[in-house]
């Protein structure tokens, strides 16, 4: 009996050492099995919870909001520490030591509404309110953005853990600790809000060369109010052109005029297009032509500023200027009444023209390789884009009439080829004539001032740079009888000059007498 009583005892420890290696599963005995398995449940839980929540907030942690003009989109995600970054694209990023907590916010503002753009052009008292009601906008978004949030972390946790556990009471417990977690989150970022972090932004990105780029952004700043005190009077002051016109009586267009209008440079100045529409009413323009730069930077944000084009209804013929990227001259060509030229030509109101854009595209030019020096290869590349458009006037199976090109260091090749060349890039407006090489016609060359007034970095001088644009009457055969010079004083000055050229001799493109009339 001992004997088999040895070998029992034998097979039991034998049972419990194949059971220790895992052979043979051996179930744990009661007391320590309870507190290992809670503790498992509870790092499951945990880990289901705080999984759920980081991915709920990475799935839902955005909204998209109006603030201002802006179409913007606010984003919240984990982070090791708070802030909040607020991206301009392209040119850069500007950081706020906003807030503390594991929640980073990050404002990103996209397209400029067309509407509201407008409607704060044509009711200058509307600048002041959009800015009041931007606060309240930002505040409205964040609130949005943290209520879906929280609802995007619960949501996404018990989705989460329901497939896991397979239990209603483990799922509930996983959700309750994402809601917790979450909202411990997002209150410490409101109990930590500095609102002062915005009197000490750090600069990321191209914003860091700012003052290279725009000048002092406080005077600019104050420069714009003034501009936007001004803008009612200055666009009331440009209805009036037209009745001035009528009073100088060196010229009686005929019946058959065409009136083109030349801009350029507009540099994402939304006032230009106040400026434009009123000359186009008034002036009974047939066709305007955009020698380029209607961009800063060529982003696709600012593609929604070219919007404004369709609502001129007259044919609108454009090249790209070295501001202008592949997306910008995209975005014109959407417009339905636009014609983009690149070495190409189109007829337009009985008007053939030709057009190429820039070569470059250097946006930034204290960072962009070619820049805005006249390397060799620069001035290469620009006379061989007038080149280009020469052999293309020259094979056009109409004669042309006008040809375009941005930069007027590629007018050069173009002479002989056509009565006129129009131009920009400068900010300056200057008329010229090509050489004249025996057998040819003359050819004149119109280079027009900035249309947006050089955009911001016309803010940079003690003078700002005024608003300009050019009327040109061509008679029934299509020669250039007379010219418009329309000047609009820059920011915070309301004159508005015309100037009156007449051209005597049409077949030589040369400017002849010029009657001043400014209005005051």
């Amino acid at each position: 009996m001992d004997g088999q009583r040895d070998e029992q005892h034998d097979d039991a420890e034998g049972r419990d050492d194949i059971s220790v290696t895992g052979v043979v599963p051996a179930r744990p005995t009661g007391r320590r099995a309870g507190p290992l398995r809670r503790t498992g449940v509870i790092l499951a839980v945990l880990a289901v919870g705080l999984a759920g929540a980081v991915l709920g907030v990475l799935a839902g942690g955005h909204v998209d909001t109006d603030i201002g003009p802006f179409r913007a989109n606010l984003t919240l995600a984990p982070a090791s520490e708070g802030g909040t970054t607020i991206d301009v694209p392209p040119l850069g990023a500007l950081l706020l030591d906003s807030h503390s907590g594991p929640t980073h916010l990050t404002v990103r503002l996209g397209a400029l509404d067309q509407g509201r753009t407008e409607a704060l052009l044509d009711d200058p008292a509307s600048i002041s309110r959009a800015s009041q009601s931007a606060v309240e906008d930002v505040r409205t978004g964040v609130m949005r953005l943290g209520l879906r949030t929280l609802a995007s972390a619960v949501l996404v946790t018990l989705i989460l853990a329901g497939m896991i556990f397979r239990d209603v009471r483990r799922t509930a417990w996983a959700g309750g600790l994402a809601l917790l977690v979450t909202a411990g989150s997002l209150g410490t970022a409101a109990a930590t809000l500095r609102p002062q972090a915005i009197e000490e932004p750090r600069y990321e990105g191209l914003l860091v060369n700012a003052p290279a780029i725009v000048g002092d952004a406080r005077r600019i700043a104050n420069d714009y109010t003034k501009y936007a005190e001004q803008l009612q009077r200055i666009v009331g002051n440009v209805s009036q052109l037209y009745t001035t016109v009528s009073a100088l009586p060196v010229l009686e267009p005929a019946p058959g005029t065409t009136r083109v209008l030349h801009v350029s440079d507009m540099h994402l100045n939304p006032t230009g297009w106040q400026l434009i529409r009123t000359v186009v009413e008034q002036f009974g323009i047939d066709v305007v032509i955009d020698t380029g730069d209607i961009t800063d930077w060529g982003s696709e944000p600012e593609a929604s500023f070219v919007g404004s084009i369709s609502l001129l209804k007259k044919p609108y013929v454009f090249i790209r200027g070295n501001h202008d990227s592949g997306k910008t001259s995209a975005a014109v060509a959407r417009q339905p009444n636009a014609i983009v030229l690149n070495n190409s030509t189109t007829t337009v109101a009985g008007l053939t023209i030709a057009g190429i854009g820039d070569p470059r595209f250097t946006p930034d030019k204290n960072t962009s390789p070619a820049g805005s020096g006249l390397t060799q290869q620069v001035a290469d590349q620009v006379i061989g884009v007038g080149e280009q458009l020469a052999a293309t006037v020259r094979r056009s199976p109409q004669p042309v009439n006008i040809a375009l090109v941005h930069d007027p260091a590629s007018a050069g090749p173009l002479a002989g080829t056509c009565p006129l060349v129009l131009a920009g890039h400068t900010h300056a407006r200057q008329v010229s004539k090509l050489p004249q090489a025996p057998g040819q016609q003359q050819t004149a060359l119109f280079v027009e001032g900035s249309t947006g007034g050089a955009g911001l970095r016309g803010l940079e001088g003690e003078k700002p740079t005024p608003l300009s644009m050019t009327v040109l009457y061509f008679d029934q055969q299509k020669m250039l009888q007379a010219y418009d010079d329309i000047t609009v004083g820059g920011t915070g000055q309301a004159q508005v000059n015309l100037e009156r050229h007449i051209v005597q001799d049409p077949n030589a493109g040369a400017p002849a007498s010029v009657t001043p009339t400014p209005t005051r």
